[in-house]
């Protein structure tokens, strides 16, 4: 089965978060007490007393940004947790650590011109790794799909993208 490689927030893109985000509200850091968060600049979870910061993100309107497309209607924003400042972006442990059974995952599809091309509600299963890869893939069977988005159902949090090879 292919594996489908999930893409941290760009550095350029991280560092305006850090000072306003995507809804144009100031990055408001904070202690984690507890630790645990899915951080999109490393792709792994965040440990307790890190610094981090809750932001509104619109990764459709910033790759549409790189590519010229206009995705009108079909830009969505979210919230992500990153680390308040640059922690050098993905390392060894990065992943999809975050897939947990019983987790209710949206990949959301898009085409060349950024507009929404299907989409799919995923149940993940024992093995959420595996079951990311099937809906991915399927999204991907689709030639006219370039991106797929995942995000969280449950607070609407995006996860992660996927570009096409």
């Amino acid at each position: 089965m292919d594996h489908h490689t999930a893409l941290p927030i760009h550095p350029a893109a991280l560092r305006e978060l850090r000072d306003r985000d995507d809804a144009g509200r100031p990055c408001v850091p904070y202690r984690d007490p507890d630790g645990g968060q899915p951080l999109r600049c490393c792709l792994r979870r965040s440990e307790a007393g890190e610094e981090i910061a809750l932001v509104t993100y619109a990764p459709l309107r910033r790759w549409a940004a790189e590519t010229g497309a206009a995705p009108g209607a079909y830009d969505e924003q979210g919230p992500v947790f990153i680390h308040a400042e640059d922690c050098g972006g993905p390392g060894p442990e990065a992943g999809r650590h975050y897939a947990r059974p019983g987790a209710l995952r949206t990949v959301r599809r898009y085409d060349a011109a950024g507009r929404i091309a299907g989409g799919r509600l995923v149940e993940l299963g024992e093995d959420p790794e595996a079951d990311l890869d099937r809906a991915l893939a399927e999204a991907f069977a689709d030639p006219g799909v370039v991106l797929a988005h995942v995000r969280a159902v449950e607070y609407g949090c995006f996860q992660f993208e996927v570009r096409r090879h």
